[in-house]
């Protein structure tokens, strides 16, 4: 990570590659001639990760994936049909819990064989909680509070301290107790940062500094565009891939010591394009981009990063709010709209891709101070993601698939 203004703009090296950068000048066949010859229900690629990530048998790992996506057709379904649902999430057995608004709502969810419970307070009113609290903390960002998210299976606010004690987490501490039990404080927590540095070697490379690819989508207009974390191009630099320049940065949303959201985009140049493969750094081949359909809390989630490789774990919350530190003396950053999970990152896996079965999920945004893998595929650990289907939907943009 690299914060501060200094003598040069700043630059983050987001460094973690999503997949294969693919251009006229650079293209690779190491991703051609992976399609199964005959249909398969999942890559055998994500099948291996799972299993290894779970610890259970590959015919284990299919048998929970098909269990989460039959599941989420029929949570699907029952939106479409307006039923009245206030979110859902994933149980430790796998079971899919459906939020309902009533009553009524769950007597609706069971019998199309979900599991159902009316919560005391339910989606909409931890939103609100904690819509209050991010327009406190925007105003003075608060040292001591790591970040504090919507979790709908404790159905509450959760804030997760570091135990700093300055006057604006003093503060905000205050407000969020105010909600008496809606707000869950969880002590001893770490200091969290963007997970960016300036490793030799990487994938991309502007002004001197190195970063890594993230996902290809088109604009309205056809117009071919890379999605990344935005502190990855937070000066919108022209990019390179070995030597050739291959998109240029054009819009962020994310600014050191800020109000800030961590997605932006850069334009690829005519000639060039974004791999459809996501790579698995020798882990597990490679896994097809397929879609980018969110995966409810506790979903199975592995992501592709340029320092820890593959990692795998679990979807945590969404809807968080996080204060990143900077380490080398700039103010402090709040970031909205982010998701957390148990999926292992350290510092230069920033802008990797977070896959969920074959449907992509978002962009590593950071993670905690000192984190260290072991370099297992299942490695202990958390980190915070931007979730891709909010990014596609803010600029308007359409995932390029397989």
């Amino acid at each position: 990570m690299k914060h501060g203004k200094k003598k040069n703009a700043r630059r983050y090296i987001v460094a973690a590659s999503i997949g294969a950068l693919l251009s006229a000048g650079v293209a690779t066949g190491a991703y051609a001639g992976t399609e199964e010859s005959a249909p398969l229900r999942y890559q055998p690629e994500m099948v291996r990760a799972l299993a290894t990530t779970l610890g259970v048998s590959e015919q284990a790992a299919v048998e929970r994936l098909d269990k989460e996506a039959g599941q989420q057709e029929r949570f699907a379904k029952l939106r479409a049909e307006k039923v009245s649902t206030l979110g859902a999430f994933f149980a430790k057995d796998g079971t899919l819990v459906v939020n309902a608004a009533d009553a009524e709502a769950a007597k609706e969810v069971k019998a199309a064989g979900l599991a159902a419970r009316v919560p005391e307070r339910g989606e909409s009113e931890l939103d609100r909680i904690k819509a209050q609290l991010d327009a406190k903390a925007l105003k003075s960002a608060p040292a001591g509070v790591s970040a504090w998210s919507v979790d709908l299976a404790s159905d509450t606010v959760t804030v997760e301290v570091n135990g700093a004690s300055d006057a604006a987490t003093r503060d905000f501490l205050k407000a969020a107790k105010s909600n008496g039990d809606a707000v869950r404080v969880v002590q001893g927590q770490e200091k969290l940062e963007t997970q960016a540095v300036v490793p030799p070697g990487s994938r991309m490379t502007f002004n001197g500094y190195l970063c890594s690819v993230g996902y290809g989508a088109k604009d309205r207009n056809g117009k071919q565009v890379l999605v990344t974390a935005g502190h990855c191009i937070e000066d919108l630099p022209a990019l390179a891939y070995n030597g050739t320049r291959f998109a240029k940065g054009t819009h962020t949303r994310f600014a050191l010591g800020t109000r800030s959201v961590d997605m932006g985009i850069a334009t690829v140049d005519a000639g060039h394009s974004i791999g459809l493969d996501i790579t698995t750094y020798g882990k597990a081949g490679t896994v097809a981009v397929r879609g980018s359909q969110r995966a409810p809390q506790g979903s199975a989630l592995c992501k592709s990063g340029q320092t820890t490789g593959w990692t795998c774990g679990k979807v945590g919350s969404y809807n968080v709010s996080v204060t990143y530190t900077d380490e080398n003396g700039g103010p402090d950053t709040v970031v909205t709209g982010l998701a957390s999970s148990s999926v292992c990152t350290q510092g230069g896996d920033s802008g990797g891709a977070y896959v969920s079965g074959n449907q992509a999920q978002g962009m590593t945004s950071g993670g905690p101070i000192g984190q260290r893998c072991n370099g297992q595929v299942n490695s202990p650990g958390s980190s915070y993601f931007q979730p891709l289907d909010d990014a596609l939907k803010y600029y308007g943009l359409t995932l390029n698939t397989k």
